[in-house]
């Protein structure tokens, strides 16, 4: 008698969770999740809470986690990210939810209104996504909101997550949100150091393998750099050599790359001697592993550059053509070490004003 109780109650429970989730995120998204998780398997935490402490504060051992509360809503996301984190061991799951910066605009009912549903969606940007990461504006922003209510891009909140020791392993939209599967997979970094500003420091590959820090204007989310390998691994290279299909670039990012406006602060590596006018573009660890060997090693013997061969030799920019540039320039760098750099500043100069060369 006591086992067949026991029995419905669990049917009852059960039912219940699945009821919770079906009506916060709908039967396609129930689908979705146990795909990754058993809904209703005693170690899987269902949750909707903005507070961190409802999940540090469970009792019982947790494999798995789903937090029906949009991200947006949370006010210290990473060190909500970071207890969760703590809560589980290397390979379990937690699943959460936001509303992107997309969405949001086709939520809106005036965004389809020529100019007006512009102008009231670029005040609501300005307000809810740049009054946050700015010292001063910050306070009024959290003192109104609370923190609720936050515009955030699909690159951010998927970079926060990676940057607090997570694996992205699935992504996919349901009823206007998008639920990101991701698995632990080590301790969280605690960076501290983020960049929200439109100024920023890359970490790329100088003369020696030397990591320097390389600036530019910003062209990505906040966090993007955590995203690398997920779009590698999701897309791979566009014929470039810059990876394709890149969700982390801003709209405006692409029309600064377009006339390389955003490498005008490597005027400061210039400075610094870390770089120099003409040279191979300074890449990052990643991409100097899949280069071949041989490039590598001349690579290494040269400070890297802000104009790259390829606009002096006026080739494609697609991956072989770059390489190939770069292997010239680096083999008549090594001949005539104080006359190559001079002529392939010149020849730059040419291509870009008279032959309009462009990034790609």
């Amino acid at each position: 008698m006591e086992n067949i109780l026991e029995q419905k109650s669990k049917i009852k429970v059960n039912n219940l969770v699945n009821d919770l989730v079906i009506e916060k995120a709908g039967a396609e998204a129930l689908v979705y999740f146990s795909n990754y998780i058993n809904i209703t398997d005693p170690e899987t935490l269902v949750v909707s809470t903005t507070n961190e402490f409802n999940i540090l504060n469970h009792p019982s051992k947790i494999s798995a986690i789903l937090n029906l509360s949009n991200v947006n809503n949370i006010r210290y996301i990473n060190k909500f990210f970071e207890k969760t984190n703590s809560k589980l061991e290397v390979g379990d799951t937690f699943i959460c939810c936001f509303e992107t910066i997309h969405a949001r605009k086709e939520r809106q009912s005036l965004h389809n209104i020529p100019i007006l549903g512009n102008l009231i969606f670029g005040i609501e940007f300005i307000f809810l996504r740049v009054f946050p990461k700015i010292w001063g504006l910050k306070k009024i922003y959290f003192t109104i909101t609370r923190g609720r209510n936050r515009l955030l891009s699909k690159a951010e909140v998927m970079g926060r997550l990676v940057s607090c020791g997570f694996k992205i392993i699935s992504e996919e939209s349901f009823g206007g949100l998008k639920y990101v599967v991701a698995e632990k997979s080590k301790a969280p970094e605690y960076n501290f150091n983020v960049s929200y500003g439109p100024l920023f420091k890359m970490q790329r590959l100088g003369k020696g393998g030397k990591v320097i820090g390389v600036y530019k204007f910003r062209t990505m989310h906040p966090y993007a750099e955590y995203l690398q390998d997920y779009v590698l691994n999701l897309n791979g290279y566009e014929v470039s050599g810059k990876p394709k299909s890149d969700f982390r670039l801003t709209p405006w990012g692409r029309i600064l790359r377009r006339y390389w406006l955003d490498e005008l602060p490597q005027l400061i590596n210039v400075l610094k001697g870390e770089m120099k006018l003409v040279g191979v573009r300074p890449i990052s660890q990643r991409y100097f592993e899949d280069i071949p060997k041989d490039l590598q090693e001349l690579r290494l013997r040269q400070k890297p550059g802000c104009i790259p061969p390829y606009v002096s030799l006026n080739r494609k920019s697609s991956v072989e053509e770059v390489l190939q540039s770069e292997r010239e320039y680096l083999i008549q760098k090594t001949k005539c070490p104080f006359t190559t750099d001079t002529r392939f500043f010149f020849k730059a100069i040419f291509n870009i004003v008279f032959r309009r060369k462009r990034s790609a």
